[in-house]
């Protein structure tokens, strides 16, 4: 099987001939990355990843508003806003690759204003590059995941500021209906717009797990975003019934894996170990969705030794069993912390696990 071929099987459970591997480097590890191999080489080519992504271009009438009207408040110096206008004032030091965000909608007191406000429009976006984008890549025999994270809750909190979408949810404000439909009928073109283009997976989410709880109830879940995140689903698939969905939650949403499904997810991402139980997980839904993930950000890859990672490889690989159904890999960023013989650990885990046959 080709790279494409083999990742392709593993998040249909189909088996597989060799472990995929996939990490995302912050721009310190990036550094540490050229000291380290001396390439200069993108590190998805160097450690041969089968998979790239493609994300739609930023719109540059958007770039052309004067957000600052939006907001009440004095901004910092160097503050960026995205095409839906949300501003990110920069971090400091530490923050590395965080910033501050501010919510243009946060102010609003009648739907009204909420009508009236400058949603991006991705219908002009000329999705040629994007076409030959993925040829290119899928000459190369390397599966595409097109990004569109943050599709319908994020979005929307981001925009109107989460503890006031909340209280406009509960007191069953109109406005909190209006804006979450007006972010699922764009989320919906943006996702058929990536089926069009021709990508092997999907990948949309929104964070609705914290550490150790439900970012809300699940009757809260299932009122406001489950049937939105079918839709978007159903626009992708009915351009592309093959697509992959993959879905995106940090945390622990174990009570809502079900929902997810039955709104059509393929592949639930990341897994985090410190949230939830892959075997516990993995024995009631194994057969029915696939996992990316699994290797702990907040403990084995920052805090643990390089044979800690490898055991946690084996032991995760070894619970999916020969059908696949997992993308062993980091859960999130790895960050400045991560020392760089774990990230080594990591990619010779899963080529020894390849060569002994699973």
């Amino acid at each position: 099987m080709t790279p494409r071929e083999n990742l392709i099987n593993v998040l249909l459970r189909k088996g597989y001939t060799t472990v995929p591997t996939k990490f995302y480097l912050c721009p310190d590890l990036c550094r540490q990355f050229q000291e380290k191999t001396g390439s200069s080489e993108d590190y998805n080519d160097y450690f041969d990843m089968p998979s790239r992504e493609i994300e739609l271009p930023s719109l540059p009438d958007q770039q052309q508003i004067d957000w600052t009207k939006y907001y009440d408040i004095d901004l910092l110096d160097g503050v960026i806003f995205d095409d839906w206008g949300v501003a990110h004032e920069p971090g400091g030091a530490a923050a590395m690759h965080m910033t501050r965000m501010r919510h243009p909608m946060a102010t609003f007191d009648s739907l009204e204003q909420m009508q009236a406000y400058p949603f991006p429009d991705f219908s002009t976006v000329d999705t040629a590059p994007l076409v030959a984008k993925v040829k290119d890549y899928h000459a190369r025999d390397l599966a595409v995941f097109g990004a569109m994270e943050c599709t319908i809750w994020e979005t929307s909190w981001y925009l109107r500021d989460m503890s006031v979408l909340m209280v406009d949810m509960m007191s069953d404000d109109e406005s909190a209906t209006w804006l979450l439909d007006k972010v699922t009928e764009i989320a919906c073109m943006r996702a058929a717009m990536f089926a069009k283009c021709g990508v092997d997976v999907l990948r949309i989410g929104d964070d609705v797990g914290m550490q150790q709880a439900l970012m809300m109830s699940e009757d809260f879940y299932r009122q406001f975003l489950k049937s939105r995140l079918a839709q978007v689903i159903q626009a992708a698939k009915a351009v592309n019934p093959d697509i992959i969905i993959q879905y995106h939650s940090c945390g622990y949403v174990q009570p809502l894996i079900g929902d997810f499904i039955e709104a059509g997810i393929d592949v639930l991402n990341p897994f985090q170990p410190e949230c939830m139980d892959f075997q516990e997980v993995h024995r009631e839904y194994g057969d029915i969705v696939s996992f990316c993930g699994t290797i702990g950000t907040q403990s084995t890859m920052p805090f643990g030794s390089p044979e800690d990672v490898k055991k946690e490889v084996i032991k995760n690989l070894d619970i999916a069993g020969s059908k696949g159904g997992l993308l062993c890999c980091p859960t999130h960023l790895l960050e400045p912390e991560v020392p760089w013989d774990n990230i080594m650990a990591y990619l010779d885990a899963c080529k020894e696990y390849e060569s002994a046959g699973g």
